[in-house]
């Protein structure tokens, strides 16, 4: 697999660390309010990734965090009347959910900013003993012209980074590239004690101390959106290597932006379409289809007319696997041919090309006609094969799809038929108002139920 690399704007082959094993770090959200389409994309991209690692057999150890103390957490907070702690660990809960609804799968490790609190301490520390990182009246800097790769991420000369920054009001840094490790403490802020006194950690040394601890000094892939590349990452970087004297990462890969209007998607800008909006109006399979369609590095465009095309292409997919599961039965494949493995080559050179998932979403669609064809034929065994290597392999991969299928189905059937029961006994009896529930409940998770002469049957809308 080869990876186009930030840091060296080249394609370079996936050689992990340690042989097998795969660790990555995907930068996740500050938590003080929804999030919203401009967040989904890293998520569905880099769990696509994730996916595909584990397919080509390799052990994905994944990280990604949130970002618990901040200046908008701490607003939101005072303005409520409740401690950071409230606000943060409420939208992290609602971040859950709204994954859950988009069927972005859950990293190993989903560490929270507080959690590491004394590792930071100690670890600016050991930056100020090596002379990276300077105290100034309880407040403590990276000194960026004590390490001379600063830059090095973002493409940028030092020079000329401090000749086009803009001068801030604050005489307590030696120059205004130096960002903040540690802030002292002001009212109305979480405090921590520390040997400068009372403060709190600075955003960018949360990511260097929960990635080292939890996946090591060098990491093989660090993933997030493009606009982390400077300075967030930059500073990851410098403080990290500055710490550790070691590569802090083989492989950086950023997606592009979501722009509404021409205009970056961003809360600041105000023009945000949260996520479990997007997933309501347009359905979780095609808001991945809508960003696995284009490359992760481009930009995309956002809009409702952008994404319909998206919406009638998951619901052509969907109605295509719905008319396959309804008229055949699925025996288990019981070995590989040829064309099957030429399919996979196909799909495995598309991916290991810079992951590039518009050309495996186009071999995808490409084998859903083959399916319709193949039905229409009534050529039933090159059908079986077909829905196999989609349904069993590329769509999983991708994320798509994953509306329950004949297989899922099989596991939860029982459980439907108890409540089918349950619900049907409680109709017997007259109490309409538990029976109705039940149905109301099913419908609020994709499950709709349909009363027939011959019995009740249900079938799975994906609406939730």
């Amino acid at each position: 697999m080869r990876i186009r690399n930030t840091l060296s704007g080249k394609l370079e082959e996936l050689k992990p660390t340690d042989p097998g094993i795969v660790k990555m770090y995907v930068c996740g959200p500050t938590v003080y309010g929804l999030i919203h389409v401009g967040n989904a994309r890293p998520m569905i991209v880099f769990d696509a990734l994730r996916r595909y690692l584990e397919y080509r057999g390799y052990r994905v150890i994944m990280v990604q965090n949130f970002t618990d103390i901040d200046d908008k957490i701490i607003v939101r907070a005072n303005e409520l009347g409740v401690t950071f702690k409230d606000v943060a660990d409420s939208f992290i809960s609602e971040y859950w959910r709204d994954a859950t609804a988009l069927g972005v799968r859950a990293p190993n490790f989903a560490p929270k900013t507080s959690d590491f609190v004394q590792q930071i301490i100690s670890s600016i520390e050991k930056l100020i003993a090596k002379g990276y990182a300077y105290v100034v009246d309880g407040d403590v800097y990276f000194d960026v012209k004590s390490f001379p790769k600063y830059g090095e991420l973002s493409h940028r000369s030092l020079d000329d980074m401090i000749s086009g920054a803009r001068v801030e009001v604050n005489e307590k840094k030696r120059n205004p590239l130096d960002f903040a490790l540690w802030k002292s403490a002001k009212p109305k802020e979480p405090a921590w004690q520390s040997p400068w006194g009372l403060g709190r950690p600075g955003w960018h040394i949360e990511c260097t101390i929960m990635s080292t601890e939890l996946l090591g000094s060098t990491i093989d892939i660090h993933a997030g959106g493009e606009d982390l590349i400077f300075p967030h990452h930059e500073n990851e970087k410098a403080q990290s290597e500055a710490l550790t004297g070691k590569p802090f990462v083989k492989y950086w890969m950023h997606n592009g932006m979501i722009r509404f209007s021409g205009d970056k998607m961003s809360k600041s800008l105000g023009n945000i379409f949260l996520l479990r909006q997007a997933i309501k109006a347009f359905g979780a399979d095609a808001l991945k289809l809508f960003f696995l369609s284009k490359h992760y590095r481009s930009p995309i465009d956002f809009s409702q007319d952008a994404i319909m095309s998206t919406v009638k292409a998951a619901q052509r997919a969907s109605e295509t696997f719905n008319r396959f599961e309804s008229k055949i039965s699925v025996p288990p494949l019981a070995k590989s041919d040829e064309w099957l493995e030429e399919k996979r080559a196909a799909f495995c050179d598309s991916l290991d090309d810079d992951f590039n998932t518009p050309k495996a979403v186009a071999l995808i669609f490409e084998m859903i006609n083959d399916l319709n064809r193949a039905m229409d034929e009534a050529n039933d065994d090159m059908a079986v094969k077909i829905y196999h290597l989609l349904r069993r392999e590329f769509c999983p991969v991708l994320g798509l799809f994953e509306v329950p299928s004949w297989a899922a189905k099989n596991s939860i059937d029982e459980v439907l038929q108890i409540l089918i029961g349950v619900r049907n006994e409680l109709r017997s009896r007259k109490v309409y108002d538990l029976a109705d529930e039940i149905r109301l409940k099913l419908r609020a998770n994709g499950i709709e139920l349909k009363d027939k002469p011959e019995g009740t049957d249900y079938t799975f809308t994906g609406e939730v």
